[in-house]
């Protein structure tokens, strides 16, 4: 199993003139610890379960670009990208200059977007839950489209491109991978069986039916369920002094299970760096051996 850091927060001490400096550290400690990849929320206004929407929020890839340059070898993605934020063709290219500035460590996450206070408050584009899963299937074949070596015209239901083309390419082959996430059984799960490298579903109660769920459309789609990556996102809290570090390694051992390959997730007081120093000493060195 692999262990992958989310960033959701960034009310820290200092406040905004420390922001730079302090997200710097974590990350270089993140990946000194051995965490595989490292994520960003795609919100422009904080979100309720976190803290009030007049906390700091950064904008997402603005943010990935930073990270890029003060890592060298995590992977680099959004947990995931609301899909009418942006329209498709600037997104490809919004991942392919993170995947080539970054040496080949971008990924696509993507999904179809929830946050309706913060899109109407700012004005961004926000149609019907049905219409946005539409876009988040036409945005996904937009950028496969793009990394691959036809650039000829795309003509769909919402979008349309007179020509896909996307110079420089991705160092990425055949294309940076794509992380579809969200859990929903009859529209989010079949697209992950139909175009994902990876899934990105809730650690609760009912991970391992949404498991079956996904199995059981990639029989539909004649997709080998195994060539997904099973990624999981949870929320690390190892406590004060570590005193839950042996609890969150035994439940990352049931995840492991449970087929699941990445835990992705918050880890409680990241921005005091400690808790990275329990992750680098206890916590990634047991979950390697799962």
């Amino acid at each position: 199993m692999r262990v992958g850091l989310h960033i959701p927060d960034f009310t820290w001490d200092g406040g905004p003139p420390a922001l730079r400096v302090r997200l710097g550290e974590v990350a270089q400690r993140a990946e000194q610890a051995g965490v595989d990849r490292i994520s960003v929320m795609d919100h422009v206004w904080q979100i309720g379960h976190i803290g009030p929407p007049e906390h700091e929020m950064l904008e997402a890839y603005t943010t990935l670009g930073w990270l890029a340059a003060k890592t060298d070898r995590v992977k680099l993605l959004t947990v995931v990208t609301a899909v009418v934020y942006r329209d498709p063709g600037l997104l490809a290219k919004a991942v392919t200059t993170l995947d080539v500035l970054s040496g080949g460590r971008a990924m696509l996450g993507i999904g179809a977007a929830w946050n309706e206070e913060e899109a109407r408050g700012l004005g961004l584009f926000f149609p019907p839950l049905a219409e946005r899963f539409e876009r988040l299937e036409e945005a996904v074949r937009i950028c496969l489209q793009m990394w691959s070596d036809d650039e000829g015209p795309f003509d769909g239901k919402h979008y349309q491109l007179g020509r896909t083309l996307n110079s420089p390419q991705s160092l990425s082959r055949p294309h940076p991978p794509i992380l579809i996430g969200g859990a929903g059984e009859k529209k989010t799960l079949r697209l992950v069986a139909r175009y994902a490298d990876a899934c990105n579903i809730f650690d609760t109660p009912e991970l391992a039916r949404k498991l079956d769920v996904l199995r059981e459309h990639c029989a539909s789609e004649g997709r080998d369920y195994a060539e997904i990556e099973k990624t999981a996102q949870t929320r690390f809290d190892l406590g004060e002094r570590g005193e839950r570090v042996e609890q969150t390694i035994e439940h990352l051992h049931q995840l492991a299970g449970l087929g699941i390959q990445v835990a992705h997730g918050t880890l409680v007081g990241v921005g005091s760096l400690h808790p990275l120093e329990l992750m680098a000493e206890r916590v990634i060195p047991a979950v390697e051996k799962f």
